[in-house]
This record gives C-alpha cells, sequence and structure tokens, in this order.
C-alpha cells in the first residue's frame, strides 16, 4: 500500500487551481501538507470509494501518489477502487473530475473498533484472573452408516473471548474443541464435525485454559432402532430423477388409482410457466452492444421473429426500419464514405420508434453499454427463447397440484402439510415427496400402520412447490435456484443474463423478511437469495399461503430441501445487529421439537444407517444461517403451524480418507434414490408425530426441585414428563395462562432457574402442546387443583 501525499495534496495546499488536471506528479518540495502533519489524531481521514471510468483513469490516480488500497472491481460506469484520503485530498481528486464518492469507513469506526479492542481486552483480563463457568449443552454418541461410531459434544463457557479454549478428553482419546461463533456473537464450543470413535464414552471432561472444567455423561444419539415394517409393506417406487410434469401426473395418477382416500387440489395461482421472452444480441464490444427481446413468449410466436442488420450498397443512406410479417430488417445508416454509421443507441431507438417493430419486439442497449459504439452488419438472426426441455413439458403457466390423502378429509383431523422442491435444482426432494404418497396409498390396505395415519390424518402433499425453476434446472441450467420470473429491469435483461433471474421462493414470504431487516436474503434481482420485488409476489408462495389458510386443520408441516443432513425448525431468521432474532419458541415447544426429532431422525436411520448429526438438529438460525422470509416461519409465526425443515443428503464419513464427503444437490442417483428413501421415512415418522399429538390425551406431570439455597437466597425450577409449558406465581395468586412461563435458560440450554430472596409459596401448572393441563386444571376457572410448594431461604427446609 502507497503511503504517498504530498504531491496530490500540493496544488491544494497552495491554491493553485490553473494547474491542469494532471500535472507532473513529482513532488516538487519536501513540505508536509498540513492535513497529513505528524500528528496522534486522524484529521479526517478516511477510506473512500471512487469511481474511474476505465483503467487509464486508475492508472492516473496511481501517478498522482493517491494512497491506494489493493481493491478493484468493476461497477456500473467504471472501475470502483477504494483509497485513504483526508478531505483535503478527497476534494482536490473532486477538483481535478475525479469521481470520489462515499465513505467506507473513518475515524467513527476507529473509534468503535478501539472501544471493542478495549471491551475485548477487558474480558480477556476478567477471564484469567476467574475461572470460567462451563454449562454443557449436548454429549452424545451415534452410529452412522457402516455402523461407524461418532461422538459429538456442545458447551458454552462464561469466558467468550477468542482466546479461550476448551478441551475434550475421555478413556482413550482427547480433542480440542471449536469457538463457533455467528453474526460477530459467542455461541458455544463444539467439534466441526463429529468425531469418529471406536468405543462410546460413557462420560467426558471438558476443560478450559481458563480454569473451568466439567463431567457429563455421554448419551445415545436417536435411540433404538425403529421396529421394522409388516412383511406386507411397500416402498421402492422411485428410479430416476423426475422433472415437475412427470411428479404432478404421478400424484393425479394416483388420486385416480386410490380416490376413496385421495383427491387432487388444484391451487389458485398458476406459475408464470416454463417460458421465456424470445432474444438475440449484436455487438462484440460492449459500447456497440445491444439485444432485442420479444414481446410475445417464444413459445407464443417470439421465437419466429427474425432480425438483420443490413449494410446499404449506398453512402450516405439514412437508418431505416422495415417489417414483413415477423420478420425486421433494420438498414443501417451510411456516411459520405458509404461506410456504417449507426450507433447501438441509435438502432435501439429506431426499432423502438417504428410501430410495426415495436409491436414484435423491444431494443436494449447491453447491461452499462452507453450504446455509442457503431454497429456491424448482421443476417437475419431467429430470436430464441433459449429453453431446452422437450414438447412433453408445456410451457404455459403451471397448475400447482397437491395431493390430499385421508379417510375423512372433512377438515375433522389432524392436518399435515408435505413439500418437496421449493429450490429447483434440489432433485432428490420431489422424488422423495412421491415416494411418501405411494408408500401411504399403496400400503393402506394391507399395512395396519400406514391404515392409522391415513384413518387419523388430514395429509396434504406438495412435491413441487417451484415446478418452473424445476423444469429449467433438469433441462437448461442445472443451478438454478429461483423459480423463472425475471424481475430485473433492461439492464440485466440480455440472453446472458437469463441464469440470473428468477425468486428465490424460501425467502418471498412475509414473516422475518429482508424489508423487515432481517438477514440471509437480498433485493439484488440476480442473486440467488433474491425475495422478490415485494413479499408474496410469486404465486408459488401464494399456494402455500391459500393452502394453509384455506385447511386451518392443518397443525404440522414438513419443507424438505437439499443438501447437508439438517434436521431444523422455527426461527429461521436474525437482523444481523446484535443477532437480533425472531421471538424463540417457548420451552415446551422447543422440547416438544426436540422430542419428535429423535422419533424423526431414528426413521431416517433405519433406511440404510444415516445419523443426522445432533449439531446440524435445532432451530435453523442455531445450526445453519439467517434465511429471511422462509416458509417455515411463515407458517408457524402467522398460523401457528408446527413446521420442520429437512436438507437431505447427509455428509458422507469415509473411514479411510477420515474424511466426510458432501453429496451435493444432483448426486448419482444412486444416491439420490437412497436418500429419498431414508427421508421418505423422516416424512412418515413426521405423520406418526402428528398423529400421536392428535390422540394425545395424557395428561403432563411436573414437579418443583430446588436446585441452591443460602441465607439469602434459594433457586429452584420445574420438571415435566413430556414436553410441556409450566406457568408459575410467586405471589400466592391463582396460576393461569397469563402467568409468567418458565422460559429457557440460553440456546440449546434446560430450564431457567428462577431465584427468589424469601420463603416463597409458588403455585403452577403445566399444559402440553395438545392442550392437556396437568390434574385437569381449568386455568380460566375457578378452581384450586393447581400444584404448590414452599421454597424455604435460609436454614429452613
Amino acid at each position: 500500500m502507497r503511503r504517498l501525499a504530498t504531491a496530490l495534496t500540493l496544488p491544494l495546499v497552495i491554491g493553485l487551481t490553473s494547474l491542469p488536471a494532471f500535472a507532473d506528479p513529482s513532488p516538487q518540495t519536501t513540505e508536509i501538507a498540513p492535513d497529513r502533519l505528524p500528528s496522534t489524531e486522524q484529521n479526517g481521514v478516511a477510506l473512500m470509494r471512487i469511481v474511474v471510468p476505465d483503467q487509464t483513469g486508475l492508472d492516473r490516480l496511481a501517478a498522482l501518489d493517491v494512497d491506494l488500497a489493493e481493491y478493484t472491481k468493476p461497477v456500473d460506469g467504471g472501475i470502483e477502487v477504494h483509497a485513504v484520503l483526508s478531505p483535503q485530498e478527497a476534494q482536490s481528486l473532486r477538483d481535478q473530475g475525479f469521481d470520489v464518492r462515499d465513505v467506507i469507513s473513518d475515524q467513527s469506526d476507529f473509534a468503535e473498533n478501539q472501544a471493542e479492542r478495549r471491551q475485548a481486552l477487558a474480558s480477556a483480563q476478567a477471564a484469567v484472573q476467574e475461572a470460567d463457568t462451563l454449562t454443557p449443552l449436548r454429549a452424545e454418541w451415534f452410529t452412522s452408516l457402516d455402523d461407524q461410531r461418532f461422538l459429538s459434544v456442545e458447551v458454552k463457557t462464561s469466558a467468550t473471548d477468542a482466546q479461550t479454549v476448551l478441551t475434550v478428553t475421555w478413556d482413550g482419546g482427547t480433542a480440542t474443541m471449536s469457538r463457533f461463533t455467528d453474526a460477530g456473537q459467542y455461541m458455544y464450543h463444539r467439534f466441526n464435525s463429529p468425531l469418529p470413535v471406536d468405543t462410546a464414552p460413557a462420560e467426558v471432561t471438558v476443560t478450559s485454559n481458563r480454569g473451568g472444567s466439567i463431567t457429563v455423561p455421554v448419551t445415545k444419539w436417536l435411540g433404538a432402532p425403529r421396529k421394522a415394517p409388516s412383511k406386507h409393506y411397500v416402498q421402492d417406487f422411485v428410479d430416476h430423477y423426475m422433472d415437475p410434469t412427470e411428479v404432478t401426473d404421478r400424484i393425479v395418477a394416483l388420486s385416480r388409482e386410490f380416490p376413496k382416500i385421495s383427491q387432487i387440489i388444484d391451487l389458485p395461482y398458476k406459475t408464470n410457466g416454463y417460458r421465456r421472452l424470445a432474444q438475440a444480441q449484436f455487438g462484440t464490444t460492449t459500447a456497440g452492444m445491444f439485444y432485442v427481446s420479444s414481446k410475445a413468449y417464444g413459445s407464443e410466436g417470439g421465437n419466429d421473429v427474425s432480425i438483420a442488420l443490413v449494410k446499404p450498397d449506398t453512402a450516405a443512406a439514412p437508418l431505416s426500419v422495415a417489417v414483413n410479417g415477423k420478420d425486421v430488417v433494420v438498414n443501417l445508416a451510411t456516411n459520405a464514405s458509404g461506410a456504417i454509421s449507426s450507433t447501438a443507441r441509435q438502432v435501439v431507438d429506431a426499432l423502438n420508434a417504428d410501430a410495426a417493430a415495436s409491436a414484435l419486439l423491444t431494443a436494449s442497449l447491453y447491461r452499462t453499454g452507453t450504446g455509442t459504439g457503431v454497429v456491424a452488419a448482421a443476417s437475419a438472426t431467429r430470436l430464441t427463447d433459449n429453453l431446452k426441455a422437450p414438447a412433453s413439458v408445456s410451457r404455459e403457466p403451471f397448475q400447482v397440484k397437491a395431493l390430499r390423502i385421508g379417510k375423512q378429509r372433512d377438515g375433522s383431523k389432524t392436518g399435515v402439510f408435505l413439500y418437496c422442491q421449493e429450490h429447483a435444482r434440489e432433485w432428490v426432494t420431489p422424488i422423495t415427496c412421491v415416494e411418501t404418497a405411494e408408500r401411504l396409498l399403496r400400503n393402506y390396505a394391507k399395512d395396519a400402520s400406514t391404515k392409522k395415519l391415513v384413518d387419523d390424518l388430514d395429509i396434504f402433499i406438495m412435491p413441487t412447490a417451484n415446478p418452473d425453476g424445476g423444469h429449467y434446472s433438469l433441462y437448461d441450467f442445472n443451478m438454478q435456484r429461483r423459480n423463472m420470473t425475471n424481475h430485473c429491469a433492461a439492464n440485466f435483461g440480455d440472453p446472458a443474463a437469463r441464469n440470473s433471474w428468477g425468486v428465490d421462493l424460501n425467502r418471498n414470504f412475509t414473516v422475518g423478511s429482508v424489508r423487515d431487516g432481517y438477514n440471509g436474503a437480498s433485493t439484488n434481482c440476480t442473486s440467488d437469495t433474491y425475495a422478490g420485488p415485494a413479499e408474496l409476489s410469486e404465486p408459488e408462495a401464494r399456494n402455500q399461503v391459500w393452502l394453509t389458510e384455506q385447511y386451518p386443520n392443518i397443525k404440522f408441516a414438513m419443507n424438505t430441501h437439499s443438501y447437508g443432513g439438517y434436521f431444523m425448525w422455527p426461527p429461521g431468521a436474525y437482523k444481523t445487529a446484535g443477532r437480533e432474532t425472531l421471538p424463540r419458541t417457548d420451552l415446551g415447544t422447543e422440547n416438544f421439537f426436540w422430542n419428535a426429532s429423535g422419533h424423526i431422525l431414528s426413521a431416517v436411520q433405519g433406511w440404510r444407517g444415516t445419523a443426522i448429526w445432533p449439531g446440524r438438529t435445532g432451530p435453523v438460525i442455531d445450526v445453519l444461517y439467517s434465511a429471511a422470509g422462509n416458509s417455515a416461519d411463515e407458517h408457524w409465526y402467522n398460523r401457528g403451524i408446527i413446521g420442520w425443515d429437512f436438507e437431505v443428503g447427509a455428509d458422507i464419513y469415509d473411514p479411510q480418507t477420515k474424511r466426510y464427503t458432501a453429496v451435493g444437490f444432483q448426486p448419482p442417483f444412486s444416491e439420490g434414490h437412497e436418500e429419498a428413501m431414508e427421508f421418505a421415512n423422516g416424512q412418515i415418522a413426521i405423520l406418526e408425530v402428528a398423529r400421536a399429538y392428535a390422540h394425545d390425551k395424557n395428561r403432563p406431570e411436573s414437579r418443583l426441585e430446588v436446585t441452591g439455597r443460602t441465607d439469602t437466597s434459594a433457586t429452584f425450577t420445574f420438571t415435566v414428563d413430556e414436553p410441556a409449558n409450566i406457568y408459575y406465581t410467586l405471589d400466592g395468586s391463582r396460576p393461569t395462562l397469563n402467568s409468567p412461563k418458565l422460559t429457557a435458560a440460553g440456546m440449546r440450554e434446560g430450564a431457567q432457574p428462577i431465584t427468589i430472596d424469601k420463603t416463597t409459596e409458588v403455585h403452577w401448572f403445566s399444559m402440553d402442546l395438545a392442550g392437556n393441563a396437568e390434574k385437569n386444571y381449568k386455568p380460566e376457572g375457578n378452581g384450586k387443583n393447581y400444584n404448590k410448594a414452599t421454597v424455604n431461604v435460609g436454614g429452613g427446609r
């Protein structure tokens, strides 16, 4: 990095405004400019953006000995470069014609960094002086493919600085933990990935270099294997990756085959369709490039339009446009010597001004092009929408369908919504939904467990939530994540940008959206996480909302994605500043999620042994990232639907190399098939959880436990025999649903201890998610059959 300022500031200091814009940069004096006098003050110096039109402008800056950072990038209008400038230097550059823009960082950032540094040093010093407290979050062992055993440990320390190191030891092994931070905040320590072990340890000891130590038991993750299905149970109904048309035809055929227990629901909002405008592009330099787009979709006649750029044989010919049917001819202008003189801008304007041509197409300059370049002649070029799917894939707006399965489909049964392929490139997910539908319908007559699910639930399966994007991914651009609707302006509407169009449907919902200030989505139309021009702008997203509102009996949902092997639930978004999250679920609901995960993930493991890691299980924001405007948050916060997210395709561990391998969005079908089978197991298990909820009449039982007592205070908490919320009072009043509710001590921790400073009679009751109250207590009534216990402070017991 340069640090020579005198040449740049000298003209400004002596006030010679009549000097040429780019005078000889060699310094004529060793005088130091006043704004760079040696001092401990910053004197307004800041890191700033400058935009120059081209490399020549960048070279001129360098010749002036500007203090340039090693950073450049192309932007609209030229090249962005960063420079360290004083206010006087910035003004001098502006006076010389440079485009000096905004400040990246200045003295205020310096002051904030210094304050943060002082705080970090103080925290580190305090940690050195006092041993840290370690809080165990999870310690588990599990088996995965080929019966390989793994160890997973999570521990939080009160010393959150980066110098705190935690080490795990057990009989036969030791390992250092990694410090997990998110959005700049310390979360906890963990292994980057589960550790392979030969023998599962009974306990582990975690020690800190700050002096803290704790020993915790190691439990088995996922429990015992599931009971094998009955001998009549049939499965394995997919043998290739399927496009959305195939998937939809499949569920329609199933509904016709099993009309007594299933039906098709046509969702009200058709998609834009697997279709694009037909286009052609001309020119070889940015200044002389332009493109044309048909007014009609390619499939509706746009592909029949052609355009030719013709050089007349005469000199001084005017620019003109002629149209014959769908063939457009641009007769380019020539100068006195007969050479083409029409610029890209002139051709664009002529095409758009001609009534017959503008009825067929729209002309636009290429991205940042100025249109000043002269165009070249070109033979007749047929416009094309560039779509490659076979004719079996309709180009019309797609009718999204859901398959409704249930013996009694009148809204009286608990509803479950299973939906797949929100993201187009995730090819395993739609066949997972298809496999689940096939198993439910084909096993109904002979398998008692399946019959119970279909008789007792109202099941909605949407195998492809993003059919247009799914078709585009399978036939045109396999990495397409979004739908196909182009919301970009003309500056990104050229044919080369076609793989950058579309909306990320899992960022298009209304809760915790990017427009609410949450992280993990973009308002840039070419971003893969583009949230769309507005919340619920896309018909695919509105279909989900319609379904969950039309059928309010839906109480559970599963959004199946790939890849990575995750099992997650809300909240799914936070604001980066301060890591402000959407409201976390209450303790009872959180415990319900965790309790259900054991059942569901054991079913996944039952197919071939795959274990979803404990560290990849939990709320989205705790184990993955922030996903502003996602569908699970939409359904939970707006309609109270208990929703999960699968990410199929767990990493595969190779015992030979001792490395994990990611499977990707589109693994070979041999692997994709296995993923579909195991996660169809998981979807069936979600139905089992929903049925258990629907039939839950058991009342929870709770008790109060004193965990600590001194002469001046006492600490207690509650335990309960199933996932349930505890409502309590400390003032002798009758507890109700408006009373304080037991909360979690922290992320991935248990219940918060309650501390009192005087002997107190505690009143409380518990209620599970199905609405069963302990002892049949009526919190809104007048009964007194709530729990009571006296917690003494001091020597009393």
